[in-house]
């Protein structure tokens, strides 16, 4: 086999960039095809599917009273369009509450910072760049139709930032000699124009979202807005009795009621033992009485599910009846055996009837909850403290209320369904050793996902495929198409399913910490994506793009970057500005490709036949046609990271185009994010628009990476002063930091005294609009408080024993005949 030489890719340093470009345009142009034939065939088929699957893609709508007020959208193929778009800020908060409202504030602020930055990369950058830099505008020639004569007369841009010398005369394309210095200046002054200008940004929009926050939640009067969660309660005072003396003590106000959690572990592992037997004995029944999935029409489930979530009396998992018409048709078989392991080491074994064995397993089970329920259980030093008012319970949460730390520690208490109760009872001593034992979990990740990277960085740079495959490299050489699917679509393609899988690892990781609430859960979910999202998929990956070809260079870079800071800066400069079409094609698969999948609903559509494969009983049935899920914790860090890859690249040779893609990316996502929160998706509004702070927090690293790379990139080109100039913005912006959270944060954690019995924002809300809608439809079946239909306990207290689910009766023999006779005509 011939000796493959990688110099020869291309002929001499300047055709080797011109080559470059050329094929940077190809990807370009190749992403814009793929992305766009994508985007339209998802947005087709959803446009088809929508009003035939509004089981699915309207299932809140159908199924929460929250959305009941929303308008209807028109069955038509575009008609729901122009009356989405038309709903206001008003009805998104009623209906979908502070979080949702605050997740699309940030998609209205990002689309004025990137369209104000695009004007200015449009109207000054841009001529600057193709005056003096010879940048072609419009890239290439036509789209799609791109000529690689060796004749072929394009100008493409044959200098950047980095061929830039203060020392150096400039010749522009009219032939007039320019100080280049002068063109310097204009990084330094941008950089600081869209630093201050994403500042003024933050500030504004976090005032009105203060604005509405205050006056949306001073207006609630909810068992949730009256609760504190006492932490760090000393032994001695580990009594209700006690507890509800010294709060009152302070003579804040009166102690309604007092929740002292209490070691329920036993009680909690006997429950979900229950239920897994629960499942296998109806999945026994289900098997003897010979159901099978019957023809059913959609509006016999919307209608069995309705009555499901109407009946007060109903168990805490749904009545089995209201389905059965819509998913079984009867035909009989033996009863089931099971196989049982006893004897010595489980050795030996003999099959029994399924049924009877369950159902004793069952009874037994049942037996030994009602006597552990009658236990006292150890005391934990957690609490849940009601008092009569709002403005005690905000006295008491923005004050030291025991002069010894750690202890008796007041903080504002979840709602109580987004309480883990499991949780509850685990030690301090232990949450601390879980918070760390995960923390080095994800360091120890991180090492992971930089190995995993750098083949997935190799891809972009064509000499590195070259290094470890020659033979692939030429080929791709010779063709432009191929290398564009190889060099930017695969990494891309890879980057992205990154970013979808990776978020469910990290979601178990906050799981394990032993958080007191979902919200907890979710705010730790967007942070340890966003680090992920940033840090290995962008910064790292920035660095790996165009400097480390091979896993041999690998250890020899990192042990020189070690040594000298100013290495690391280098390749981070240089591979900014040779990375910038590979974002590009990011940030168009994400904008063109990918969101309209997402409206599609691609992964519920996808799981549901694999899911309808596995369903046996009524109750995998009615599991089957719950809404989706959206999760903050999913999709707000990729968000934030193309907000972060755009404002970095605002002043570089690219700039107009990530900016206008950019654009592009925030204006669909605001449009499909408001879809699927207002009709299509549950979300469980946990945080009352918590999540804006670590918002801020990451808009802020953004801008500071930002700052430093421009630093970075003005110092290696010998432009000392105007890199010294960028300084003061990198310290100022610090400081800016620390003065917007010590003004700001107490005002997104707490309701100030003065905002208390405020009027609502948007006028009245009404009690089926209230952000504790869901919370009291999900906590009605254990409810004994008439306010709201809540209260503080751990429901495996207190719910009734489920019986089991059958299609045509209950275990007991009980049925529901009018109920089937309703089915049937149906």
């Amino acid at each position: 086999m011939g000796e493959y030489n990688c110099s020869l890719l291309s002929n001499g340093e300047e055709n080797a960039q011109q080559h470059q470009r050329r094929q940077d345009q190809t990807a370009l142009y190749t992403q814009l095809v793929i992305s766009i034939a994508l985007g339209t065939v998802a947005f087709i088929t959803f446009c088809t599917l929508r009003p035939r699957w509004k089981g699915l893609y309207a299932a809140r709508k159908r199924q929460k009273n929250a959305a009941s007020k929303l308008p209807p959208l028109p069955d038509t193929f575009l008609g729901w369009i122009p009356v989405l778009y038309r709903i206001s800020e008003e009805q998104v908060l009623a209906s979908a509450g502070l979080d949702a409202y605050v997740f699309l504030s940030f998609f209205k602020m990002a689309i004025k910072f990137l369209a104000v930055t695009f004007f200015f990369a449009l109207v000054v950058i841009l001529p600057i760049n193709v005056h003096y830099m010879h940048y072609s505008f419009p890239p290439g020639k036509a789209l799609g139709v791109l000529d690689y004569s060796p004749n072929l007369n394009v100008s493409f841009p044959t200098r950047s930032i980095h061929d830039l010398r203060p020392d150096a005369a400039f010749v522009a394309q009219d032939g007039s000699r320019s100080d280049p210095s002068n063109i310097l200046w204009m990084y330094v002054v941008f950089t600081y124009l869209f630093s201050a200008l994403a500042m003024y940004l933050l500030v504004t929009t976090t005032q009105k979202i203060i604005s509405i926050r205050q006056e949306y939640l001073g207006g609630q009067t909810t068992v949730t807005d009256r609760t504190i969660r006492l932490s760090g309660i000393p032994l001695g005072l580990r009594d209700e009795a006690k507890i509800k003396e010294t709060i009152e003590d302070l003579e804040i106000g009166k102690v309604e009621s007092v929740i002292l959690c209490r070691d329920w572990e036993e009680l909690d592992d006997l429950m979900a033992q229950r239920l897994t037997i629960l499942r296998k004995l109806e999945e026994a029944w289900t098997v003897h009485l010979g159901h099978t999935r019957a023809g059913s029409t959609q509006a016999s489930r919307e209608r069995a599910q309705s009555r499901a979530a109407a009946r007060e009396d109903a168990p805490l998992l749904g009545d089995g009846e209201q389905h059965e018409q819509s998913h079984v048709a009867p035909y009989g078989q033996d009863r089931p055996k099971t196989r049982i392991w006893y004897g010595f080491l489980g050795l030996q074994s003999r099959s029994v009837d399924a049924i009877d064995y369950f159902e004793e397993r069952l009874r037994r089970l049942d037996e030994k909850i009602r006597t552990t329920r009658d236990k006292e259980f150890t005391p934990m030093p957690l609490a849940f403290v009601t008092l009569d008012s709002v403005a005690a319970c905000q006295m008491a949460v923005q004050a030291t209320v025991d002069p010894k730390p750690m202890q008796l520690l007041a903080n504002p208490a979840p709602a109580p369904s987004d309480v883990i109760w499991q949780n509850t009872y685990v030690t301090r001593s232990s949450r601390i050793t879980r918070a760390w034992s995960v923390t080095l979990i994800i360091l120890i990740l991180t090492v992971f996902w930089t190995a995993l990277l750098v083949p997935i960085a190799g891809l972009v740079s064509l000499k590195s495929i070259c290094s470890v495959w020659p033979q692939l490299a030429f080929a791709l050489d010779s063709n432009p198409i191929s290398q564009s699917l190889v060099a930017t679509g695969l990494p891309t393609a890879l980057i992205s399913l990154l970013t979808v899988l990776v978020p469910f690892l990290y979601y178990w990781l906050s799981t394990q910490q032993g958080m007191l609430s979902q919200g907890e859960v979710e705010m730790s979910l967007i942070s340890k994506n966003f680090f992920f999202t940033f840090f290995n998929l962008f910064v790292l990956f920035t660095i790996f793009g165009t400097s480390f070809i091979t896993f041999s260079k690998v250890n020899d870079t990192l042990a020189g970057a070690s040594k000298d800071a100013s290495e690391i800066a280098r390749k981070l400069a240089t591979s900014l500005q040779d990375l910038d079409y590979f974002y590009i094609n990011l940030i168009i698969l994400q904008a063109l490709g990918l969101f309209p999948f997402r409206l599609l609903e691609f992964g519920s559509v996808a799981l549901y036949p694999i899911n309808l494969i596995g369903a046996k009983t009524p109750r995998d049935y009615a599991e089957l046609v719950q809404p989706p899920v959206f999760s903050y914790g999913f999709y707000l860090p990729q968000t934030l990271l193309i907000f972060v890859i755009c404002t970095v690249y605002s002043v570089l040779q690219s700039s107009w185009l990530i900016l206008f893609f950019g654009l592009v990316y925030f204006l669909i996502g605001s449009f499909i994010y408001k879809y699927q929160l207002l009709y299509a998706m549950d979300h469980r509004q946990h945080s009352t628009g918590q999540a804006w702070l670590i918002i801020c927090n990451c808009v802020v690293v953004g801008l500071l990476f930002f700052q430093i790379a421009m630093t970075g990139l003005l110092a290696l080109r010998t432009a000392f002063y105007r890199s010294i100039l960028i300084i003061p913005l990198l310290a100022g912006t610090v400081w800016f930091n620390i003065v917007f959270r010590r003004t700001f944060d107490p005002l997104m954690k707490f309701i100030a005294l003065r905002s208390l019995g405020s009027k609502p924002p948007f006028g009245d809300v009404s009690p089926g609009e209230s952000r504790y809608e869901q919370e009291t439809d999900r906590g009605r079946a254990v409810d004994e408080d008439d306010e709201t239909g809540l209260r503080y306990i751990n429901p495996n207290l207190i719910i009734p024993l489920e019986e089991v689910w059958l299609a045509k009766s209950r275990a007991n023999g009980t049925s529901h005949r009018d109920e089937a006779i309703e089915e049937q005509d149906v």
